[in-house]
């Protein structure tokens, strides 16, 4: 048998005969709620964290409002300074499932099956007895599109509702097993058919019911329940009546897309078009519109909730899996190191030991979920993550900082401290770059060639390159990236 596999047997064994605190009190529940491509932008409670140049940047007044993410976010904890591992979907998926980065994991880019060894956080609970469910996009089984209830089911025991990529709008149930119920003019399957979806069939309702009928079964128990709700990534569509909810706004194109880069890496180029110019009926009116229905399914689950009593004893996290330019720098999308594309949500809720409204600036990945979320929960950590249990931070344990977070792309690798971001290139003739994020948050003007930031370059070249190491990054491999983080270290 696989070395490997049978350290993920023995990690598995030694948690569930381990003896700790969570046995010998109520297991709280927990609840993972993940959008795809989510700009941060697009929620009230990170507008309000924000200057009003960087709450408003599609023009002011021109928001959609998110009251009952907004309500998480004020009964718990909001963390200002977390990032996708990579901000592509697979990855970064990868990494808040295991708390290892992708290189690891096997998931280096999309469309490839995560390692059979790894060991997902929904392992580990239902080695405690936690009943697991996971409802929606996984993207960690290959190329089966969709790829309904994958055989792996990486300790997700009802996974009948998970599956593997796609992004489609209406989705059905025919003889017991889930289908996509949207269809093309050929009547074929098709992402972009919404083929009449309603509040029962549309997509993120469909997923949050079946999400709820899972609580709803399991609430005598311990549970965890993951719903993976594919939008408000394209194809920029919603079911009426958020279609036409904003389609009045007349959406500005953000500062950061006079930036000129002409010096800049590739990653930092802009497109030709982006969604603020696609107009409202395929545009930014479409996306606020999904975060809207998502925001409402939210609500949805807060008052399915409060009926059932598992308020005080749930745990709630609520993130992406990356996020979304809209426009800014002029691009769309994610997989570059800006921070509307690799920052994410991330709200944890847990009335029993995280006070309400608190607000965490410790900068850290997704990467560190998987031991933060066993860590509150006192289950003992049975590996070596490459992530860390930050738990401490989000209940206000500690309040100190100085943590730092490691993100990359297929060419690039970028460090921040929260107060700056240095990136490294793989590209011949593509340049190291610094941005200061207090100063520069739209990230326009690289201070790299500047004498005056040389310190602040030394001390976050000498942390990546201790990640590089101790994690096997293979861009470290890359002679122009290894050098040039060698240098800055020497200046």
């Amino acid at each position: 048998m696989n070395n490997n596999i049978l350290a993920k047997l023995y990690s598995l064994v030694g948690t569930f005969i381990s003896v700790n605190s969570l046995m010998a009190q109520e297991r709280p529940n927990v609840l993972i709620i993940m959008t795809d491509e989510h700009n941060f932008r697009t929620l009230g409670c990170y507008r309000e964290q924000l200057s009003a140049n960087q709450a408003f940047p599609w023009g002011k007044g021109n928001v959609v409002e998110t009251p009952h993410i907004d309500a998480l976010a004020h009964r718990g904890a909001l963390c200002l300074n977390c990032y996708a591992t990579n901000p592509v979907s697979g990855p970064s998926r990868s990494s808040f499932m295991t708390g290892m980065y992708p290189q690891t994991t096997g998931v280096h880019t999309n469309n490839i099956p995560m390692k059979d060894e790894m060991v997902t956080f929904a392992e580990t609970l239902a080695a405690q007895g936690y009943a697991t469910g996971y409802f929606g996009k996984w993207h960690l089984d290959g190329n089966a599109k969709p790829g309904w209830t994958p055989s792996r089911k990486f300790g997700f025991a009802d996974n009948l509702y998970m599956y593997n990529r796609g992004h489609w709008k209406k989705l059905g149930v025919e003889e017991g097993k889930p289908i996509v119920a949207g269809f093309n003019a050929q009547g074929k399957p098709a992402e972009n058919a919404l083929s009449n979806a309603d509040e029962q069939s549309f997509t993120t309702d469909f997923l949050t019911d079946k999400a709820i009928d899972f609580m709803r079964r399991e609430r005598e128990g311990a549970f965890c329940c993951f719903l993976s709700i594919p939008d408000p990534h394209g194809p920029n569509m919603v079911r009426p009546p958020y279609d036409r909810m904003y389609t009045d706004m007349k959406f500005l194109h953000p500062h950061s897309a006079e930036a000129n880069t002409s010096e800049m890496p590739s990653w930092a180029q802009k497109n030709k078009k982006t969604i603020i110019d696609a107009g409202n009926k395929g545009g930014m009116a479409q996306y606020f519109g999904m975060v809207k229905c998502i925001d409402d399914n939210i609500g949805k689950i807060s008052r399915f909730l409060e009926s059932e009593g598992l308020n005080e004893n749930t745990i709630i996290i609520f993130t992406a899996d990356h996020g979304d330019l809209l426009g800014e720098h002029a691009r769309d999308n994610k997989s570059v190191p800006f921070e509307a594309s690799a920052k994410i949500p991330y709200i944890w809720v847990y009335p029993s030991k995280i006070a309400q409204g608190s607000i965490v600036n410790t900068t850290m990945s997704n990467a560190d979920f998987t031991p933060t979320l066993l860590g509150l929960l006192d289950i003992p950590l049975k590996q070596n993550y490459h992530g860390k249990n930050q738990s401490d931070f989000i209940t206000g344990k500690k309040k100190s900082d100085g943590n730092i977070a490691v993100f990359k792309g297929q060419k690039w690798i970028a460090i921040t401290d929260g107060n700056f971001k240095l990136i490294f290139s793989a590209g011949e003739k593509e340049c190291p770059v610094l941005f200061n994020l207090k100063k520069d948050p739209d990230e326009m003007v690289n201070l790299y060639p500047s004498e005056k930031h040389r310190k602040s370059i030394k001390q976050l070249a000498s942390a990546l390159k201790a990640y590089c190491l101790s994690c096997d990054e293979p861009l470290w491999k890359k002679d122009k990236i290894q050098k040039e983080i060698m240098q800055a270290i020497k200046n």
